[in-house]
């Protein structure tokens, strides 16, 4: 991403400077190189750090994912099928009647409909990590949306693109796609071999990954405007498309998966799946397929949509944490006895029996969900009927 913005803005000044008659013969010429060669090299040392960190976030990820789970989502994958449906049939869709909507110019047009045609990013996996979403489901989704976009891309860009009349060919990264699948594959598979040898130190590996991942999510889009600042312009209906973009794709994603019946942690999952795109692989393919000219006209969109699906990712989470956290005091409100059964629990049994106890009533407290009364009276009863009995 950032390499390739180094690059551009290093041809359009040779090109400036090669047909321009003011530029100075010697002094200039020389130090312009120079900046851009430093220039470069800070970006490419912020690109690989960046994989680096990012393939480590993988790994740790990859510690919460069960063998167990994971094969019975491949082995039954409803719940891939209904994210692929969103990722590859409501987010095109969306792209082009915001296009329509809009009455967009061409080159910008191409730019949303890239967008929309895109996989999953990576960045889906922290948030659903944050919402108690399904992890199993969210790596085998983002897998199988950077797999089926070698094929899934090329097509719906074409279809939604007929009655356009495009002056250049549009080139797919196919390079770009096969070496994210690596970067993803690899390190989950790791991460999953971790947690299934050693499951207790693959919880502090998870603790530890998701901090880092939180950092590296800012540093991103700290380091993300401040390097690509050369690209950024103050087309307000461009702002204003990628901020309501990635909701669109958080909501229709949710009622998509409540529509067909999925759990509600998967509908959490299918919806932060939905709305967050690879910005990365977006870039690329612009890159590819346009000019430098047509460059600036475009590149605001990608980078604004990363900020914006970052910033709805972190209100996501921050709505959940606050909306489990009511539950959780109306809970508790709503049952004091189970508050004075936990006290005496305390005083009565043993550790590891005290845990257990309170480990059930928190689960049954916390998780949302369709679970009424009649779920949380079952959760209580078998331990009311232990204490009874003595």
């Amino acid at each position: 991403m950032f390499i390739c913005n180094a690059a551009l803005r290093n041809k359009e000044m040779r090109a400036n400077c090669s047909s321009s008659s003011a530029c100075p013969a010697n002094s200039s010429e020389e130090e312009l190189p120079v900046g851009l060669e430093v220039y470069g090299n800070l970006e490419l040392v912020f690109t690989v750090v960046s994989a680096v960190m990012i393939g480590l976030l993988m790994f740790s990820l990859g510690c919460s994912v069960e063998i167990r789970r994971l094969w019975s989502h491949i082995r039954r994958p409803w719940g891939i099928a209904v994210g692929l449906l969103c990722q590859f049939g409501l987010m095109p869709l969306t792209a082009y009647l915001l296009v329509i909507s809009f009455s967009l110019k061409p080159v910008q047009a191409m730019a949303i409909l890239i967008m929309g045609c895109c996989p999953g990013g990576t960045i889906s996996n922290i948030f659903t990590y944050w919402v108690d979403g399904d992890m199993d489901l969210s790596i085998s989704m983002t897998t199988c949306s950077t797999v089926v976009a070698l094929g899934m891309m090329p097509l719906c860009l074409y279809l939604y693109t007929l009655s356009w009349n495009l002056e250049q060919n549009l080139t797919i990264p196919y390079q770009n796609i096969g070496i994210t699948l690596v970067c993803l594959t690899i390190p989950v598979a790791f991460g999953v071999y971790v947690n299934y040898r050693w499951p207790k130190q693959s919880k502090i590996i998870l603790k530890v990954g998701v901090i880092v991942g939180g950092v590296l999510l800012l540093v991103v889009a700290v380091a993300g405007v401040v390097l690509a600042k050369g690209s950024w312009n103050s087309d307000i209906i461009l702002l204003t498309i990628s901020f309501i973009f990635p909701l669109i794709g958080h909501v229709t994603g949710f009622l998509l998966a409540l529509l067909t019946h999925q759990s509600w942690q998967s509908c959490r999952t299918i919806s932060l799946e939905t709305g967050t795109q690879n910005i990365q692989m977006c870039i690329t393919m612009l890159h590819l397929s346009f000019t430098a000219e047509q460059l600036v006209q475009m590149l605001s969109f990608p980078l604004a949509y990363g900020l914006f699906q970052l910033l709805d990712g972190f209100l996501i989470v921050a709505a959940y944490k606050m909306y489990k956290r009511t539950l959780k005091i109306k809970h508790r409100i709503k049952n004091p006895a189970l508050r004075v059964e936990a006290r005496f629990k305390k005083k009565s049994t043993s550790p590891k029996e005290t845990s257990a106890f309170l480990e059930v009533n928190e689960e049954a407290a916390v998780t949302p969900g369709p679970s009424g009364p009649m779920d949380l009276h079952r959760a209580v009863m078998p331990t009311g009927q232990i204490s009874c009995a003595r």
